[in-house]
């Protein structure tokens, strides 16, 4: 009598409220092809829904063209859309909307992965949220600080208010901006940013601020730096 095949155990799919370890999540998601995004968050999967343009496809997008914009003038930099990060303390592995790091090459404090993943805690993540009530200015906020996120940007749309936080003692604290209205970044410099021209759509004035912080002598000083980093 021939021997009866077995059948390879199937995968589990993911299932929002998950409490799985990184590499159970790593495992499922990677099974789930069509699946377009799935976080591991202090060890319980979130699957968000699909989104609308107008409260996340068209924010993100202008978000991300911001910078963008800085990367093309700020050698030794990347910015990412979506990009998974394997963070090192804690079961989470998010899949922010943006992110802007500073190359391993550079110094930077996190590394690609042989199979190209983000690893450990990029400099910057943002995320585009409805409100207050989101994961993003709760669950997730806590695991981008015990992961030492340097900066937390979080545009929530149906608020109409973007708020930035920078790491300090191990905490977040909110950014305050500038006599000018502007943000303007503590890890990256010349990264400013007008959140009134943002939330209105004034995309000029948002690049024309940017071009300020651009032009700024902190802003050729953090250039020429990570020249001689990659060096």
């Amino acid at each position: 009598m021939s021997a009866v095949p077995r059948c390879a155990p199937q995968i589990p799919p993911l299932q929002p409220g998950d409490h799985l370890t990184v590499e159970e999540f790593e495992r499922r998601y990677q099974a789930m092809p069509e699946l377009k995004k799935a976080e591991l968050i202090e060890g319980v999967v979130y699957m968000p829904s699909p989104v609308t343009i107008e409260e996340h496809g068209s924010p993100q997008a202008k978000l991300i063209g911001w910078l963008i914009w800085y990367e093309a003038f700020t050698p030794g930099v990347q910015v990412g859309d979506n990009s998974t990060v394997r963070m090192k303390v804690g079961s989470n592995q998010p899949q922010p909307d943006a992110l802007l790091r500073i190359l391993p090459d550079c110094s930077g404090q996190s590394q690609t992965s042989e199979d190209g993943y983000v690893v450990s805690a990029p400099e910057l993540v943002a995320e585009i949220s409805v409100s207050t009530a989101s994961y993003d200015l709760h669950e997730k906020l806590k695991a981008y600080e015990r992961n030492s996120v340097l900066e937390y940007i979080i545009w929530r749309v149906a608020d109409r208010e973007i708020d930035w936080f920078f790491l300090r003692g191990g905490k977040f604290k909110r950014l305050t901006r500038s006599s000018d209205g502007a943000f303007k970044s503590k890890c990256f410099p010349g990264l400013w940013l007008n959140p009134t021209a943002l939330i209105e759509n004034d995309l000029a004035t948002v690049l024309r601020v940017l071009q300020q912080g651009l032009a700024s002598e902190e802003h050729h000083e953090f250039v020429e730096r990570l020249a001689k980093e990659s060096t």
